[in-house]
């Protein structure tokens, strides 16, 4: 009997792991290549990618500009103060504990039932400071201490789409409060022709932040295709030699716009507002085949 067991659990692992949550259907499909890495889907649209023996590893190229990010904050190996908005598989969590231990990190995940999926099918280190909550999230910015984090990484979707609350210049008000002095807060946004949604994202950033900088595929920057795009803001120059060098020799390269020509990029777009915010656009069904 205990034999049997055995076989349906290594089954069920080769199988992938399928559960409802609240955002809807949820799988864990099993990388062929790496014995303990998984990609979570919801809905059939990839969320996250996480392998259990290199949390290092970023397999998705946004997750690793969101890298590239984190690992300019400050000197390799400091720990760090993170928020993140959207947990997911807890990706960049893992990222920031195995490459900056004794940080001080919390994941902000509404859905509860992705969570404790997440949980039980692939736990976090013990060791790593990080604490998740189940929980809106600009509700749990709201409720931050002030001047404390140095990094708000901003990876929210529900039903593949930023939710409204989550675009405007009053939830970027709350990111302020909440980040120390020279902080940063990066986002992940994603877009299609004609990006009205990027043009309007980056102008509420220049509403709130003195500094800026965007890194995205050539081709979505041209209007050419859905995909996605990382905001960086902050109040303090940015290191942007260095994000450029790492974009462009990422094995999916991307462009790094900043200054005028970021400007000149927004096409006179206007600050979205709580009274005027939408969601993202929903991507189409190709991008996921």
């Amino acid at each position: 009997m205990g034999k049997s067991r055995n076989t349906r659990r290594a089954r069920a692992v080769v199988e992938g792991v399928v559960a409802e949550v609240d955002g809807g259907r949820a799988e864990l499909v099993p990388d062929r290549d790496r014995p303990r890495a998984w990609t979570l889907l919801i809905d059939g649209a990839p969320q996250s990618h996480v392998d259990l023996d290199d949390p290092a590893r970023l397999a998705f190229e946004y997750q690793r500009r969101l890298g590239h990010v984190v690992d300019l904050l400050a000197p390799p190996g400091r720990p760090i103060e993170a928020v993140h908005l959207g947990g997911g598989a807890f990706t960049l969590a893992r990222y920031v504990a195995a490459t900056r231990p004794r940080s001080t990190q919390q994941v902000v995940e509404r859905d509860a039932a992705l969570v404790r999926l997440v949980r039980r099918e692939l736990p976090l280190d013990p060791g790593a400071r990080v604490r998740v909550r189940s929980a809106d999230a600009r509700a749990a910015l709201a409720r931050l201490p002030h001047g404390r984090a140095d990094v708000i990484i901003a990876d929210v979707f529900a039903g593949a789409r930023t939710p409204a609350h989550l675009t405007s210049t009053e939830f970027l008000d709350e990111v302020r409060l909440a980040l120390a002095p020279g902080g940063i807060y990066t986002a992940n946004l994603a877009d299609g022709p004609p990006l009205s949604h990027l043009r309007g994202q980056i102008a509420t950033a220049a509403a709130r932040f003195a500094e800026l900088a965007l890194i995205a595929d050539p081709a979505v920057l041209r209007g050419r295709r859905f995909g996605n795009a990382v905001l960086v803001a902050s109040d303090r120059p940015l290191p942007l030699a260095e994000l450029t060098r790492r974009a462009a020799s990422d094995s999916q390269p991307a462009r790094v716009e900043h200054g005028r020509a970021l400007t000149d990029f927004t096409g006179g777009a206007a600050p979205v507002t709580d009274a005027t915010a939408s969601a993202s656009p929903a991507p189409p069904p190709s991008v996921f085949r």
